[in-house]
């Protein structure tokens, strides 16, 4: 009798990967003779730290994929760069193309599933820095996808069409922190949201016109306040659900209550004075099916009974309150004088990703969670340790233990992309370093064999991913080793 192995701890067909973004990664934008994107004001001004090389992936992209693929995954996640295609208005840089078009390739060579996203953070700055304002911001980027999909749709079949339209239009126009760096500006925050979503329903649509066996969706960064979370997504599946555009408004009611009593509160959290008033004023000045009309409009109108074809999650730190800190607080490296918390201090909770992966399955769809990440800080080329003593690690085997567990329960977890590859450039700094690998900077872009927390992420997240796949529940119990830092 020949023995049987044991099952896989997730489905056979489960995607791992890493995702990344081509503007943090490529390198080769905004400089003189260069493709130039909404960030370029900023870095002229010297606002912020420059991208230039970035980690030189426009260029070095075999070896970064030879990466990718020895890790043990089948899926790698990259932006086209819609800055880099169309330089001017109508004009297409074919070159761009064609090298894309290698990458997608390079990609098929290993094995790698490509997920493609088109609008990551940047547009081209020949569309202005207020672009996502401009009424006719949907319709012209319907107009770049349609291009995208002509272009490499040979080549991939599994898009993301606007990353986190949640964070984007709130660090835009709230926080301040991308550009236009606008702060508390409300009304913007919410008309930049609605134009990004509505643009998704027309990428959406356009997509499944070329390829109507594409995958298609936008991912949602997990954020505990309901109207800049959930709303986008309910709206997007409203139809689906069998809601007309007159019960709409009691239907959002139903399922932002829903939010808060399942997954609008991540475990730990005690409401602070913060996260109670950014609730009540999300409810006031997002009032449901009144907050988002060109969405709505557009969702109505679409032909497209579900306008997401998987729930796509991205999962970091989701209690919006915490991320407000008063200025002049410890953190690696020194102070912080800013008054929110540093990447670097947000705190992992793995137990609320199976709660958010379940909440994200319960519409029925795959969830593929395609980003998920812990970073430390790297300050003029001296690595600094958390100080909650997290390593990367220990990360990826608690929160892949977290997708086993939601997989057990029935949640239909079915994909996990993690953030990020190699040390990139984290949108206007190199301090927070987010990769498996990480890279000194002050050696010329060197590729290290551990973290920048000195740990063997690498080895961490291979072991995970071929003992997932031969159901060994053992390799969540590794040890930890202390991280080392290093100094260049």
């Amino acid at each position: 009798m020949t023995k049987s192995s044991p099952a896989p701890l997730l489905p056979a067909d489960f995607h791992f990967g890493v995702a990344t973004a081509g503007f943090q990664i490529e390198g080769g934008y905004n400089g003189p003779g260069e493709p130039s994107n909404n960030w370029a004001p900023w870095e002229r001004a010297g606002r912020i730290e420059p991208s230039g090389v970035a980690v030189d992936f426009w260029n070095r992209y075999p070896e970064h994929l030879d990466r990718v693929a020895a890790l043990g995954c089948d899926s790698f996640r990259l932006s086209i760069e819609w800055a880099r295609i169309e330089t001017e208005d109508g004009q297409i840089d074919d070159g761009a193309i064609a090298h894309y078009r290698s990458i997608l390739d390079a990609c098929h060579d290993r094995g790698l599933l490509a997920l493609v996203t088109l609008h990551h953070f940047t547009h081209p700055e020949w569309l202005g820095i207020d672009y996502w304002l401009r009424p006719d911001a949907p319709g012209r980027f319907g107009e770049w996808v349609r291009l995208a999909v002509e272009q490499f749709g040979d080549r991939c079949t599994n898009w993301i069409t606007t990353n986190e339209c949640n964070i984007y239009a709130v660090q835009s126009y709230l926080t301040g922190d991308f550009p236009p760096g606008r702060i508390g500006a409300l009304d913007a925050t919410i008309t930049a949201l609605d134009h990004l979503v509505s643009a998704h329903v027309l990428a959406y649509d356009a997509i499944h016109d070329a390829q109507p066996g594409a995958t298609v969706a936008t991912n949602n960064y997990a954020l505990s306040i309901y109207e800049l979370d959930r709303l986008p997504t309910d709206l997007l599946l409203a139809k689906d659900h069998g809601v007309g555009r007159a019960e709409l408004g009691a239907w959002l009611a139903g399922r932002r209550a829903d939010h808060y009593r399942v997954a609008g509160t991540p475990p730990g959290v005690s409401h602070n004075v913060i996260e109670r008033a950014l609730r009540a004023l999300a409810a006031r000045r997002l009032p449901l099916e009144r907050a988002l009309p060109r969405t709505v409009a557009a969702v109505y109108a679409s032909p497209s009974v579900r306008l997401l074809d998987v729930a796509q999650l991205d999962y970091y730190a989701p209690e919006t309150g915490s991320h407000f800190r008063a200025p002049g607080r410890r953190t690696a490296g020194g102070r912080i004088s800013v008054p929110a918390r540093p990447l670097w201090d947000d705190p992992p909770t793995p137990e609320g990703l199976t709660r958010a992966v379940e909440v994200a399955g319960a519409d029925g769809l795959d969830v593929w969670v395609v980003e998920n990440g812990i970073c430390n800080r790297v300050l003029r080329g001296r690595s600094h340790p958390r100080g909650d003593g997290w390593t990367r690690d220990r990360y990826l085997r608690e929160n892949l233990e977290a997708l086993v567990v939601a997989r057990q329960g029935g949640a239909p977890v079915a994909g996990y992309w993690h953030w990020t590859l190699i040390d990139n450039y984290e949108w206007g700094s190199y301090e927070p370093r987010f990769g498996i690998y990480g890279v000194d900077r002050e050696r010329g872009i060197r590729v290290l064999e551990t973290d920048a927390m000195g740990v063997d992420a690498a080895g961490a997240y291979r072991s995970l991913i071929a003992g997932i796949r031969a159901g060994d529940a053992g390799v969540f119990d590794a040890p930890s080793p202390a991280p080392s830092g290093w100094v260049a």
